[in-house]
C-alpha cells in the first residue's frame, strides 16, 4: 500500500464517516492501489492474494480509515464466494473490471424462482457494507429449497439507508432490496455451506480493519507522548514522566501487538491446505479474543487521553467507536466462540 493512499484515506476519514460512505477520493485511491482486486482471480487481471497478505493490507488501511478498510474486506469476501460458486461464463462478466468493488451478504434472506429468462429474485439483505458504491452484489438466497449464491448488478437493486450506527458509520452498511429482479442462470448457483478455512478468511477480513484502527489510536497516543502535554493535576512535565502512564501505554501496545500476532497466525492457518477441521473452532475463538484485545487496548488509550479523547474534533474517538462496533461483528462473537470451542473439546 502506498503512503499516498494512506494519506488520502486519513485526510478523508472524517468526511467518510459524515457521509456514511467513503468519499470519491478514498474509493479512487483504494481502487488505484489494488485494494479491490485482492481476491479477483489472476486469470481476470486480479491479485488473488493469500489471507495473510490480505490481513496485512486491510490492517494498514484500517490504521488510516477503518470504514474504508472494512469495505475492502467485504469486497474480498464477496469475490471469494463469486469465484468459488459461479461458472467461467459468469466470472468473465463479473470480473471484466478486475478492480470493481463488490459488496454482499451470505445470509439467505431472499428467494429465487426459475423462469424462462433466468432466475427471478425477491428479498432483502441488511448490513451490506459498501452497497451504494459497489458494482456487483454477491447475495445468499434460497432456490428450489437449496442455499444458493447470486451475483447481481447493484444498479438493479434498491438501497434502503438503514445504517445508523455509533461506529463504522462510513461503511454504509445499508439494506439491499430485490423486487422481481431477473438475473441470468449462470449468475445463480447452488452453494455448499461455508468451509472452515473460508470462515477463517471471512473472520480475518473483519478483524484486520479493527486491528488497524487500534494501531491508528496508538499512533495518536504516541504523538501525544511526544508532545508537551502532561497528566492533568500533576507535577509531571510530560506524559512520559509518569510511571503509571508509561505502564498504561505499554499495556495498550502489548494488547495491540497480541491482536496483530493472532490475526496473522490465523491468516496463515487459513491458507494451510492441510489444516485439520478440528482446529477451526479454536482459531475462530482466537479471532474473537483478538477483537477483545483491540477493545481493551483502545480503552487504555482513552484513559491516557482523558475526556479530551472524546471530543468530536478528536479523531481518537472515531477509532474508539469503530473498534467498539467492528469488534462485535458475529465473526468475532466471544461467547459463541468459546461455546463452540468447548463443544468441540467435549466431543
Amino acid at each position: 500500500m502506498s503512503d499516498e493512499t494512506t494519506e488520502i484515506l486519513r485526510l478523508h476519514a472524517e468526511k467518510t464517516e459524515q457521509g456514511d460512505r467513503p468519499t470519491r477520493e478514498s474509493l479512487d485511491a483504494l481502487r488505484a492501489d489494488g485494494a479491490f482486486a485482492l481476491r479477483t482471480p489472476r486469470a481476470y487481471g486480479g491479485a488473488w492474494a493469500g489471507t495473510e497478505a490480505i490481513a496485512l493490507r486491510l490492517s494498514e488501511l484500517g490504521r488510516a480509515c477503518p470504514s474504508s478498510a472494512w469495505i475492502a474486506g467485504t469486497c474480498v469476501t464477496s469475490k471469494n464466494l463469486t469465484t468459488r460458486c459461479l461458472p467461467d461464463e459468469a466470472l468473465r462478466s463479473c470480473f471484466a473490471d478486475p478492480d470493481a468493488l463488490f459488496c454482499g451478504s451470505g445470509v439467505p434472506r431472499a428467494r429465487g424462482e426459475r423462469t424462462a429468462d433466468g432466475v427471478r429474485i425477491d428479498g432483502r439483505w441488511s448490513y451490506v457494507s459498501g452497497c451504494e458504491d459497489a458494482t456487483w452484489a454477491g447475495l445468499g438466497l434460497m432456490v428450489d429449497g437449496r442455499f444458493s449464491f447470486a451475483v447481481v448488478p447493484t444498479a438493479d437493486l434498491v438501497v434502503e439507508r438503514t445504517w445508523h450506527m455509533a461506529g463504522m458509520r462510513g461503511t454504509g452498511s445499508h439494506t439491499l432490496v430485490a423486487s422481481g429482479v431477473v438475473v441470468p442462470d449462470a449468475h445463480v448457483r447452488a452453494a455448499d455451506p461455508f468451509g472452515g478455512r473460508d470462515l477463517l478468511l471471512y473472520g480475518t477480513t473483519v478483524l484486520a480493519p479493527v486491528v488497524g484502527a487500534t494501531w491508528g489510536a496508538l499512533d495518536l497516543t504516541g504523538a501525544m507522548f511526544a508532545s508537551d502535554r502532561k497528566p492533568f493535576m500533576t507535577a509531571y512535565a510530560r506524559m512520559g514522566d509518569s510511571p503509571g502512564a508509561r505502564h498504561w501505554l505499554a499495556e495498550a501496545a502489548h494488547l495491540a501487538q497480541r491482536a496483530r500476532r493472532t490475526m496473522l497466525a490465523v491468516a496463515r492457518a487459513a491458507d494451510d491446505d492441510d489444516l485439520p477441521e478440528a482446529e477451526i473452532p479454536r482459531l475462530r475463538m482466537e479471532l474473537a479474543e483478538a477483537g477483545r484485545d483491540c477493545r481493551a487496548a483502545v480503552e487504555r488509550v482513552m484513559d491516557l487521553h482523558g475526556t479530551g479523547g472524546f471530543a468530536t474534533a478528536n479523531p481518537l474517538q472515531r477509532f474508539w467507536r469503530d473498534v467498539s462496533v467492528g469488534s462485535r461483528h458475529p465473526h468475532l462473537n466471544p461467547y459463541l466462540g468459546i461455546e463452540n470451542y468447548g463443544t468441540a473439546l467435549a466431543g
